[in-house]
């Protein structure tokens, strides 16, 4: 048996790192027992899965996060008896969530283009939370989701390929477009 040290130099270096402790390993028997047909460990699941879900729709869906995460909820909910190995929830729930709050976004198409909009925040300001979240909503749903991927989440551009479903040009492509965008918006 592999020394868990061995093993986790041999991890290849851009795989991303799914949580070997607290809430996400407990939702392993809570998975088995929801897949069954337990209706309150599906509950329970819903419930423990609710935050994370917000964290992640909140950047990317903005106004529409709340209708975003009930969306991302109900595919939990539905499509829960196809998830194969219950470890890979939370890599599994951040596809789905991700997915959903850039659906989401694009369907209410409130979106305002950054070159386009004048009176932009100081980044002196003592309120540097809600002026990065008002250069966030200047940018489209897919700028603002692989930002959450990269910057958020931490994962590499073939991760974030996967998850939003599109190349990894795409992503890198996106990418380089967020972060001027969002420099742009942020220094004028």
């Amino acid at each position: 048996m592999p020394h868990a040290r061995t093993e986790e130099l041999h991890r290849p270096p851009d795989t991303p790192r799914e949580p070997r402790v607290g809430p996400w390993v407990a939702a392993g028997p809570l998975v088995r027992a929801a897949q069954s047909g337990d209706a309150l460990a599906l509950g329970d699941l819903l419930d423990l899965l609710t935050p994370y879900i917000t964290r992640l729709c909140t950047p990317i869906a903005l106004a529409d996060a709340p209708d975003a995460v009930q969306e991302a909820l109900i595919a939990v909910f539905r499509n829960i008896g196809k998830l194969n190995d219950p470890v890979a929830l939370y890599g599994w729930v951040r596809t789905i969530t991700v997915r959903e709050a850039v659906r989401v976004a694009r369907r209410t198409a409130r979106e305002t283009p950054v070159e386009h909009v004048d009176g932009l925040p100081d980044a002196a300001g003592p309120e540097l939370a809600s002026d990065v979240h008002d250069v966030l909503r200047r940018m489209t749903s897919e700028h603002r989701a692989v930002l959450v991927l990269r910057e958020l989440e931490g994962l590499d551009e073939k991760a974030a390929s996967e998850i939003l479903n599109v190349s990894c040009g795409t992503v890198k492509s996106r990418l380089h477009r967020a972060r001027n965008s969002f420099r742009k918006a942020w220094t004028r």
